[in-house]
């Protein structure tokens, strides 16, 4: 599993790790029952805390899409599309707010931002 840290990043490290795992299994790249890296192992390659790691693995988990067996370590669940979908569409619906407060802020009505929506919707020819 590839997992590369951005230090300079605004975003926590154990969330980077938690969008990591997330979108390896949603793109296949992360099968069910594969092996996750050990906390410390992983912790070392990336020479962050283990702490942040098992944050990250307890996220994971708590979401659904790991399983911890004490002893031999954490397993990929596999993916829960409907958890994910879910995801994506506040990403969006987040996206779309700060788009809107931004065309409210430079003067843009209601009318104007639904017409550029209308546009943005459009299928390209």
């Amino acid at each position: 599993m590839k997992i590369i840290i951005n230090h300079s990043s605004m975003q926590p490290i154990y969330e980077q790790v938690v969008d990591q795992v997330k979108r390896q299994i949603l793109l296949g790249e992360a099968a069910e029952g594969e092996a996750l890296p050990s906390v410390r192992s992983l912790a070392k390659d990336l020479r962050i805390s283990a702490l942040t790691v098992k944050k990250a693995y307890d996220f994971l988990e708590g979401e659904g899409l790991i399983a911890t067996v004490h002893g031999k370590g954490s397993f990929i669940l596999g993916a829960n599309e409907s958890l994910i979908a879910e995801e994506g569409r506040r990403d969006a619906q987040t996206c779309m707010e700060q788009a809107v407060a931004k065309g409210r802020s430079c003067g843009m009505c209601d009318d104007e931002l639904r017409e550029m929506l209308e546009l943005l919707l459009e299928p390209e020819t």
